[in-house]
C-alpha cells in the first residue's frame, strides 16, 4: 500500500510503496533530495520529520546526537514510511548544489545501437552512487591520459546505471580506445558532474526539445526525468539527422508517444528544424525550448528562434556532444 510523503520546503511529493527507504524512493520520483553515499555511513540524507511515523530498515554507522533524535532527524536511507510523512529536507536547486564526485565504475554493457552510434552503459558501486541533475555531463576516463567529457544519456532518477550515446565516428582517443580495447567489467572513472543545461525553474506550460544528432543524449535524460516527476506540461521533442538512420533510438521515442498523452515525437530529416518547429508552435512567449547538438548548429537555432520572439529566458542550450 502506497503512502505519501511531502518534503518541506519546496513541497515536492512522492509515493512510497513497500519496504522502499525514503530516499531511494524520492530518488526514482525523480527529487534531487540530499545524500551521499545512501548506505548510512555518511549523514547527508538526514531529514527532520515534521509530522507522520516511520520506521528503520537498515542499519546505519552514522551516528545521530541525542539533539538531533530529539528533533525528530532521522536519515532517509536507512527509513520507510510507516504512515505519509512530511519531512524537512535539503533539495539541490543548481548544479551548485552538487558536489563533485569521482567514482571508478564497471562497464556493464555496450550496444551498437547503429553503425554510427555505441550505447555505454556503466555501473557504479552501490555505496557510491553518481549524484547529477538532468542534463549534465560527466568526464570519462580509461587513465589518466585518455579521457573526454560525454553528456549523460540517463535519468537521474537511476544513480547507478548510467547511459552514453558515443559517436563511432569520433578521433577522440578515448572513443576509439574504447571501442577498441574495453570490454564488459572494465573499470571507467566517472569525473563530475558540470554544465548548465537544466530545467527552467519556472517551467511553462509547453517544452520543446530540440535535439540536433547526438544532442538527443541529454534532451533523453531531460525528458526522462520529467516524466518521472510527472509533470503536466506537454512535451514536444523535434530530433534532427540528415538521414531516417541516425534516429538510433526513435522506437524509444515512438514507444513514448504511444504511451503518454503529453508527449510529441516529430523526426526531422533533412529539414530546416526551426521552420518546422515555428510552423507547429508560433506563440513563443508560452513555452520553453532546450536545444541540444554541436555548437554551429545549436547557435544557428538559437539564433531564429530568439529573432521569432522566444525570450531569452525561455531558452536553454547544450553544445555537448
Amino acid at each position: 500500500m502506497a503512502v505519501r510523503i511531502k518534503i518541506q520546503p519546496s513541497n515536492h511529493e512522492f509515493r512510497l510503496e513497500g519496504n522502499d527507504t525514503i530516499l531511494d524512493a524520492g530518488i526514482r520520483a525523480g527529487l534531487a533530495v540530499n545524500y551521499g553515499c545512501a548506505n548510512g555511513n555518511c549523514g547527508l540524507c538526514k531529514a527532520r520529520i515534521l509530522s507522520g511515523k516511520v520506521k528503520k530498515t537498515r542499519h546505519h554507522d552514522y551516528l545521530l546526537s541525542e539533539a538531533e533524535k530529539n528533533r525528530n532527524y532521522v536519515l532517509m536511507c536507512s527509513c520507510t514510511a510507516a504512515t505519509d510523512v512530511v519531512l524537512e529536507a535539503l533539495e539541490a536547486s543548481s548544479e551548485n548544489d552538487i558536489p563533485a564526485q569521482k567514482i571508478t565504475t564497471k562497464i556493464k554493457r555496450m550496444e551498437q545501437t547503429t553503425d554510427n552510434i555505441l550505447t555505454l552503459h556503466v555501473q557504479t558501486p552501490r555505496i557510491q552512487r553518481l549524484r547529477f541533475l538532468a542534463g549534465q555531463s560527466v568526464t570519462l576516463s580509461l587513465d589518466k591520459k585518455i579521457h573526454t567529457d560525454f553528456p549523460i544519456a540517463s535519468c537521474p532518477c537511476d544513480d547507478r546505471n548510467l547511459l552514453f550515446h558515443i559517436p563511432c565516428n569520433s578521433d577522440k582517443p578515448f572513443v576509439q580506445a574504447l571501442i577498441h580495447n574495453s570490454k564488459k567489467g572494465d573499470a571507467i572513472t566517472v569525473t563530475g558532474p558540470h554544465g548548465h543545461f537544466l530545467f527552467n525553474g519556472s517551467s511553462r506550460p509547453t517544452q520543446l526539445y530540440l535535439a540536433y544528432g547526438t544532442g538527443f543524449a541529454p534532451i533523453k535524460s531531460l525528458i526522462e526525468h520529467a516524466m518521472a516527476l510527472e509533470t503536466p506540461a506537454t512535451m514536444n521533442l523535434f530530433w534532427v539527422v540528415d538521414k531516417k538512420e541516425d534516429l538510433y533510438m526513435n522506437n524509444l521515442c515512438r514507444s513514448w508517444e504511444d504511451a503518454l498523452d503529453n508527449f510529441n515525437y516529430h523526426p526531422v530529416i533533412d529539414t530546416d528544424a526551426v521552420e518546422y518547429l515555428l510552423e507547429k508552435y508560433s506563440r513563443l512567449e508560452t513555452v520553453d525550448v532546450y536545444i541540444a547538438g554541436p555548437e554551429t548548429l545549436t547557435r544557428c537555432a538559437s539564433e531564429k528562434l530568439l529573432a521569432a520572439g522566444l525570450p531569452d529566458t525561455q531558452l536553454t542550450v547544450s553544445t555537448a556532444n
